[in-house]
Order: structure tokens, then C-alpha cells, then sequence
């Protein structure tokens, strides 16, 4: 999982109001100190997704990673299938179970 300053700091917004801030600030902690997290940089901005440009800061962080895949059921990152490049393979939740467990299915 690899995750940027941005995306932590989307996640902090997300989790503070259901909860509080303190949890949020630890859930954020926790993510950094896990074995299979990163954090990385990024250095570009690609600007791929019309419809909620908020959601760029995952595509940026999936480029910059050379991630194998971008995990999410939003539909506003179906329009990456029609892009050559940068070529970013979108997978749901369940797919990536699948492939990281064949046996269950």
C-alpha cells in the first residue's frame, strides 16, 4: 500500500469528524508504521480524473509508486481504463482479494 502526504491528510480530514482528532492522528501513525506501507513522493500531477480532480492525489500517488494496481469501486476512476498512458490497471476491492488469495474463490 503505498500512500502520499496528501492521501494521509484526506484521511485525517475523513476520520477526525466521526471520531476525533487524536484518533485520526493515530490511525495516520499506525498506517506509517506498518511493514507492507510506504509513503512516497510525487513529483508530478497528471490530472486524469475530470470529474472530482480531488481524486488525482491517488492516480499522482499510484504513477509515482509504480503501483501494479490502483485499488477503489469509485466511478470516477473508470475513466483511466481509457488512457494509454500513464497506464494505470483499476481493480475493486474484491478483485485484489482474489488475486491475493485464489484459493477462496
Amino acid at each position: 500500500m503505498c500512500l502520499t502526504h496528501d492521501i494521509l491528510t484526506e484521511y485525517e480530514e475523513v476520520i477526525s469528524p466521526k471520531w476525533n482528532p487524536e484518533i485520526a492522528k493515530n490511525v495516520l501513525r499506525t498506517l506509517l508504521f506498518l511493514p507492507h506501507v510506504h509513503q512516497v513522493i510525487t513529483y508530478y500531477h497528471w490530472n486524469l480524473i475530470y470529474d472530482d480532480a480531488d481524486d488525482d492525489k491517488f492516480v499522482d500517488c499510484a504513477v509515482s509508486a509504480n503501483a501494479h494496481y490502483l485499488v477503489t469501486h469509485d466511478k470516477h476512476f473508470k475513466v483511466l481504463k481509457t488512457i494509454d498512458f500513464p497506464k494505470i490497471e483499476i481493480i475493486t476491492l474484491n478483485e485484489l482479494e482474489k488475486l491475493l488469495n485464489p484459493r477462496s474463490t
